[in-house]
């Protein structure tokens, strides 16, 4: 494995790096910066290789050792990896070749929906290759074994390209979205997961649907809140919050500079200067 080892910068008002296949990430994003509004962020949506949910693991692993290459050499003090697939297939082949690195990931939220859960039945709406993963099983199994909680498993292929298109209200979003939220349901699912980052953009589509359906009170469960304290907690302890009065924000894609300024536009109602790194 290539060695992407780097010295954690010593100064507090170094950038924070957040990576995702494409603009999912955006989701974990806005938590960070409303809740450390000092920080500079680099957002960099790997748009060209998007979406990782069907790659092999093997290279999506390659495009996450790259991009935390590039994100090292601009001196980053900490990585979020907002991307439940890239985590669940590449955080520890990231946290070896960078050790020291503030290195934060993102996980399906299993045992706060197992604590919300009245019944103990969770819905997981993800990736195909996230529920496929190690990881993912490895958490389930343990999460079950302490808290008793029954994990649905729901694969959700094609809602990422959807959400990458801008596509949130469309016919074949909300029908997607109604065969992958009501098959839960119907099992007898009280609490759903959103697995995967970008799913947190079409949480008043999922709302309505439960609405229109439901026979329970039901749980959502987004992780990007819990994501963003634990990142507040390790830059704390190392003491490097950030202590500049504005925090910056700016975008690198693999994919076209426009596409990534629309969609941070539109999801973060933020006008970004963005730049092309293949």
């Amino acid at each position: 494995m290539t060695s992407i080892s780097a010295i954690t910068p010593m100064v507090a008002n170094a950038p924070i790096g957040v990576f995702d296949s494409g603009v999912g990430g955006l989701s974990v994003l806005r938590h960070i910066r409303a809740h450390l509004p000092n920080e500079h962020l680099v957002y960099f949506s790997d748009a060209q290789f998007a979406p990782y949910g069907h790659r092999p693991a093997a290279e999506i692993e390659a495009r996450a050792l790259a991009i935390g290459a590039y994100l090292i050499q601009r001196g980053v003090k900490a990585i979020v990896v907002a991307c439940n697939t890239a985590t669940a297939v590449a955080i520890a082949a990231l946290r070896g070749a960078s050790p020291g690195l503030i290195l934060i990931g993102v996980e399906p939220g299993l045992k706060p929906a197992a604590a919300a859960s009245p019944k103990k039945i969770v819905g997981v709406l993800a990736t195909p290759v996230t529920l496929a993963s190690e990881r993912f099983a490895l958490l389930r199994e343990q999460i079950s074994a302490s808290t008793g909680a029954t994990f649905l498993l729901q694969p959700c292929p094609g809602l990422v390209e959807q959400i990458e298109a801008g596509a949130l209200d469309t016919d074949a979003t909300i029908s997607l979205l109604r065969t992958y939220v009501l098959s839960l349901l119907t099992r007898g699912a009280d609490t759903l997961v959103l697995g995967c980052t970008h799913y947190p953009f079409l949480l008043p589509q999922i709302q309505a649907i439960v609405a229109a359906n439901a026979t329970q009170p039901i749980q959502i469960i987004d992780t990007g809140a819990a994501v963003t304290r634990q990142l507040t907690h390790r830059l704390a302890q190392c003491q490097m919050l950030s202590k500049a009065p504005n925090g910056a924000l700016e975008g690198v894609t693999s994919g076209t500079v426009e596409a990534l300024q629309t969609a941070i536009a539109n999801l973060l109602h933020e006008k970004v200067c963005v730049t092309q790194m293949a």
